[in-house]
């Protein structure tokens, strides 16, 4: 099937059965890209053997925004993935508003983010972008729900990362807009897409209740393929969620969700 997307799925979500390489392999017999986690448990050069490209992965390890020896080492880090990366084709570089430890929760998680914690954050980011064009690499920031999975984590929200990237101004620095997580906290996301779309990296899907394929929850996803494809967007859709009943069922829902997209004269239909 036709899609005007790249599209890819969370390696480290379905398939879970299978040895790590077996679900690479997997997914990519779909005719789809995969993405990754934490980069630093993974054989890399194992994963560039299988020839299934690989369209981002962690771009950081440890640390925050934030604060002195946080700073320091979420960009060391990060410079660290930028060269990992390399073996990989340098695929885009995942990061959030502070490094996230068990279940998902924040390290240091944060009540109130101040406005001194803003402007060090951007400053933070403007060394990242630095870091980044040494590389050749983009970083994308990824959105996190606050009610359901990662509660304290700062700059979480799409509004608030767009702010720090259009502070930074840098085309190495993007949006990774997970509807998954926006969904939750704040919904109203066909406008979210449209008002992120000069700044978007990629655009990460799952539905809500449940965080498994598109049609198990409340989003209404082939209204959203059809409004981002006549938006223009022809970046990559990346499944980021389980699978309801099996992975193969949840990966051609996917599939089927962001290809032949009916669209006649420019009119959704």
């Amino acid at each position: 099937m036709a899609s005007p997307f790249t599209l890819a799925v969370c390696a480290h979500m379905q398939f879970v059965d299978l040895p790590f390489l077996d679900r690479i392999t997997t997914i990519g017999s779909y005719g789809v890209a995969v993405e990754l986690w934490d980069w630093t448990t993974l054989d890399l050069d194992a994963i560039a053997a299988t020839g299934v490209p690989v369209e981002s992965m962690t771009g950081y390890i440890r640390g925050n925004l934030t604060d002195d020896d946080g700073i320091e080492e979420f960009l060391a880090t990060a410079e660290e993935s930028a060269r990992a990366s390399t073996i990989l084709g340098k695929p885009r570089l995942n990061i959030h508003g502070t490094g996230l430890g068990e279940g998902g929760l924040p390290v240091r998680p944060v009540g109130t983010v101040t406005g001194p914690m803003w402007a060090r954050a951007a400053l933070t980011l403007h060394r990242l972008a630095e870091i980044a064009e040494k590389y050749d690499v983009v970083y994308e920031m990824e959105n996190l729900n606050l009610a359901v999975d990662h509660p304290g984590t700062p700059f979480a929200g799409p509004d608030d990362i767009l702010a720090l990237i259009e502070a930074v101004d840098s085309p190495r620095l993007k949006l990774n807009l997970d509807l998954y997580h926006a969904q939750i906290d704040q919904g109203d996301l066909t406008e979210t897409c449209r008002r992120a779309l000069p700044h978007l990296g990629e655009i990460q899907v799952a539905d809500v209740p449940g965080r498994c394929e598109p049609g198990t929850g409340e989003i209404n996803y082939h209204h959203i393929a059809r409004a981002l494809d006549q938006m223009g967007y022809r970046g990559t859709i990346a499944l980021e969620g389980w699978a309801r009943t099996d992975s193969h069922t949840a990966i051609t829902t996917f599939i089927e969700t962001f290809s032949n997209l009916e669209r006649t004269d420019g009119v959704l239909r």
